[in-house]
């Protein structure tokens, strides 16, 4: 392929897709030997367009498949049908996926079916639970197992792959999010005035969204903050809330009204990574926001019980806690009242990589089409 372009097509639907592609596709479309173009299915709309705004990105194609209450067999099968059309229409060289999505096992199957190569951008991480979390432990299993190319996070990442018989095209190349995360908090700093924080008091971010933590789960999570408040004068809690009922119906009649609660709108991504440089701990069940705040110094209990991300467990900024009151209640306060063990879990190395994932990536894709 020596004499022509690589033709490329990126494809992603959600805004933590896109948060992660996006630095990618930046650095192909620079490099004149890609031809390089973006395809979106727009699982998610709104959340999606603000990522693609901040990193001035203009998707080629837009399948525009987000409807409320959509259920997986019908996203499902409008991805395969949506990608097969503009495949055989593009022809790319090489169909880029994401991570663990519905959009990235969905697009990775159709690009299989149309004979096309494919590379996985994250590749190879895995809780070894097919419900956990579901369906996006399939997924991973999914396009690993059909991918040309898989870019893995950490050493950990390939050595899944690795044992589960693939031998070829695996490679280490560090997390594009931390590529994202530094751009934006360089580049993209947001004010942070509209939340109302209050500079004397520390400040915990809540995320939770997953579909394993809804109902009870989340109740729980809830419930332990509000024991927080009012065991500590001198914190605040900031939730922004995702848009699916099930999470806001649940949150709202725990948590509205509380002084000292601040329950929003999601944030964009700018306005996220300010407000998480500025947390004094964060509490998420997001997979993202493992692999990002260790490189901003900021402690992260996640709201699990088993991550796909034991790395940065291992290195020590990241503790499981799992969505129950008791121990997200003890774990919170111990880093609280600990500064030793703040600092412990504050200071740890970020096991995700230094920033340049997607320079490993272009060289990788170059090397392979020997350009």
């Amino acid at each position: 392929m020596s004499n022509k372009k690589i033709k490329t097509l990126l494809v992603f639907g959600t805004r933590p897709e896109a948060i992660k592609m996006c630095p990618l596709v930046q650095k192909l479309q620079k490099n004149p030997k890609f031809d390089a173009k973006v395809l979106v299915t727009a699982q998610h709309r709104q959340m999606l367009d603000s990522v693609l705004k901040l990193f001035d990105i203009v998707p080629d194609y837009d399948l525009n498949l987000m409807k409320p209450n959509q259920n997986l067999w019908e996203l499902s099968s409008n991805i395969l049908l949506g990608t097969k059309e503009i495949f055989d229409t593009a022809k790319p060289d090489l169909v880029l996926v994401h991570g663990d999505t519905t959009t990235a096992g969905l697009s990775a199957l159709s690009a299989f079916y149309s004979r096309i190569k494919i590379g996985h951008v994250e590749a190879g991480l895995r809780t070894f639970d097919k419900d956990y979390p579901f369906p996006e432990e399939i997924n991973r299993v999914l396009v690993d197992s059909i991918s040309d190319l898989m870019f893995c996070p950490t050493d950990k990442a390939k050595e899944n792959i690795e044992k589960s018989g693939i031998s070829k095209g695996i490679y280490k190349t560090g997390n594009t999010v931390i590529d994202a995360l530094l751009y934006v908090v360089n580049n993209k700093e947001a004010n942070l005035d509209f939340i109302g924080l209050d500079p004397n008091l520390k400040t915990i971010l809540l995320t939770s969204h997953r579909r394993e933590n809804f109902g009870k789960p989340l109740e729980e999570i809830c419930r332990a903050i509000k024991e927080l408040i009012q065991k500590n004068k001198d914190i605040q809690v900031v939730y922004p809330m995702h848009l699916n009922p099930n999470v806001r119906n649940t949150v709202k009649p725990i948590l509205e009204g509380i002084e000292r609660i601040k329950l929003i709108e999601p944030l964009d991504y700018a306005p996220f990574c300010s407000l998480m440089k500025k947390s004094h701990i964060i509490l998420t069940d997001s997979g993202g926001v493992q692999e990002e705040a260790p490189s901003l110094g900021v402690p992260v209990l996640v709201l699990r019980d088993e991550t796909e991300r034991p790395e940065a467990i291992e290195y020590g900024g990241v503790k499981l806690v799992g969505a129950h009151r008791e121990k997200i209640v003890s774990s919170v306060q111990h880093l609280i009242d600990d500064n030793e063990a703040y600092q412990k879990m504050s200071k740890a190395v970020n096991p995700y990589g230094d920033g340049i994932a997607c320079d490993y990536i272009e060289k990788i894709i170059e090397n392979y089409y020997s350009v």
